[in-house]
């Protein structure tokens, strides 16, 4: 998952990366000896559906969030602790990539982008009074969810980190229970939503995290994002009507308005020991909602519910390789196709400079490209890993390819990098996600796999309408 815009982009994991599962044990151990731990999560619920996290640029098969220079040991044990937490108010932890300093945590897919864009950017229908006061419910359920397993801090809370499943439902973001998260802006360049006692001391508490509730309950009310010393002037002075988002006009009662604007200032007190602890903005809220048994994408307005597996997905050759996990169908595929969806490339090399170092690294892909028809997929590595290490040129084609040599020599983690990186280079394009499918089939991962499917096939049928 990898941007924050709650659908999310990936960020590319080499082959030098070492990827670790999060969360329960898995049924069968991970193919890579040298992980440090295996885990699967369980297979999804209804309402489950692959990032975060999670964002702008387009969906992709997992939220990816980048971690600070902190030592691998560290950030992959807290990461393999976030992942024991399996809520469905969450978008739950898979695994993580640590490469060099890099640090790379990979959540499930959200396809319907982030609260953010709901609120704030939408395109053809505003959030409903009663999806909103969902959202701040489910929110509220999914900390003292984390609260009540010993994570009580989560780090920047903020529209960005609240994505919305397949389902229409809203979930929070793991990455947020992490330490030195660097996904989304830091407090200290949002000096004023942070947290008085952040100010003071730079530490976050289990009541900076209320008061972060509180200025999501005010992008809530508003569809804007206002400062609080704004919001509760207004309030102090009887004019918190003028703070409503006028498309809610007419939508609420006095009461229910009233209600979520008490619970605001409460959460927005300046001395932490003044605020709600999340426990009772669970009960609060609950006694606002209203509809409930109405589905979330009916609220949402996503149009026919939910995709459930026994509904059919027109796939291309490849995406129904890909699905059934055949190998030798994907190679065949691959090989006939060739650069196709590379016309670029060659226009970019004819503005370099002809040097001998890019004569230098494209022999090494000449020699990848022989190897990868050989069949010869370990030779096909290493030399489209001296291509990809020139840093001269970016080509998802050989990404492509070296993934599914990878793939041949059960090297999946490797596989699942050069997937996530060939959908970085190229976010619209539908064989990165397919490849990304079959490797997560391979890791037993079948509801993110998917997932991803679909999010190939919509790609492949939006090209189809533009030729």
């Amino acid at each position: 998952m990898i941007s924050r815009t709650g659908a999310a982009t990936a960020t590319a994991c080499s082959r030098s990366t070492a990827w670790r599962s999060c969360g329960p044990p898995r049924t069968a151990s991970c193919p890579n000896t040298s992980c440090r731990s295996t885990g699967r999560r369980p297979p999804m619920s209804s309402t489950e559906a692959a990032s975060s996290p999670a964002t702008a640029p387009s969906p992709s098969s997992a939220s990816t969030s980048s971690l600070g220079p902190t030592p691998a040991n560290s950030s992959s044990e807290e990461a393999r602790a976030v992942g024991q937490l399996r809520s469905e108010r969450l978008a739950n932890l898979i695994g993580c990539c640590c490469e060099g300093d890099e640090r790379l945590l990979v959540a499930e897919f959200m396809p319907h982008e982030t609260l953010a864009k709901h609120l704030f950017h939408w395109d053809t229908q505003p959030l409903s009074w009663t999806m909103r006061i969902r959202v701040a419910l489910y929110l509220a359920q999914a900390l003292e969810y984390c609260s009540s397993r010993g994570r009580a801090l989560y780090h920047d809370l903020n529209a960005y980190r609240v994505l919305f499943d397949q389902d229409g439902n809203p979930r929070l973001s793991c990455f947020g229970l992490m330490k030195n998260s660097r996904d989304g802006k830091s407090y200290s360049t949002n000096l004023a939503f942070t947290p008085p006692e952040y100010l003071r001391t730079g530490r976050v508490i289990p009541e900076s995290v209320v008061y972060s509730f509180g200025t999501l309950l005010l992008d809530l009310l508003s569809g804007k994002h206002i400062p609080p010393s704004h919001a509760l002037d207004l309030i102090r002075s009887k004019n918190f009507r003028t703070l409503m988002d006028s498309c809610l006009e007419g939508h609420f009662s006095n009461a229910d308005g009233t209600e979520l604007v008490r619970l605001a200032s409460r959460c927005l007190q300046y001395e932490p020991r003044e605020r709600p602890n999340v426990k009772s903005l669970v009960t609060s809220l609950g006694l606002l909602e209203k509809d409930a048994e109405v589905p979330s994408y009916t609220l949402m307005g996503i149009l026919n519910g939910p995709v459930t597996s026994k509904q059919t997905i027109k796939l291309s050759p490849l995406g129904e390789a890909c699905a059934r996990l055949n190998l030798v169908a994907i190679y065949e595929i691959l090989e006939k196709v060739g650069y196709k969806d590379e016309e670029d490339l060659a226009n970019d090399l004819s503005f370099q400079v002809w040097t001998s170092q890019i004569q230098e690294t494209l022999n090494f892909k000449k020699h990848g490209d022989n190897a990868f028809l050989a069949k010869d997929f370990e030779t096909a590595i290493d030399c489209y890993a001296q291509f990809i290490d020139g840093g001269t040129m970016t080509s998802p084609t050989v990404l492509a390819r070296r993934c599914v040599s990878y793939l041949m020599n059960n090297m999946l983690q490797e596989a699942l990098g050069d997937a996530m990186q060939a959908q970085e280079v190229s976010p619209e394009w539908p064989t990165a996600y397919y490849l990304q499918a079959a490797v997560l089939l391979s890791l037993g991962l079948d509801s993110d796999a998917e997932e991803t499917i679909k999010h190939g096939a919509k790609l492949e049928a939006k090209r189809k309408t533009r030729t």
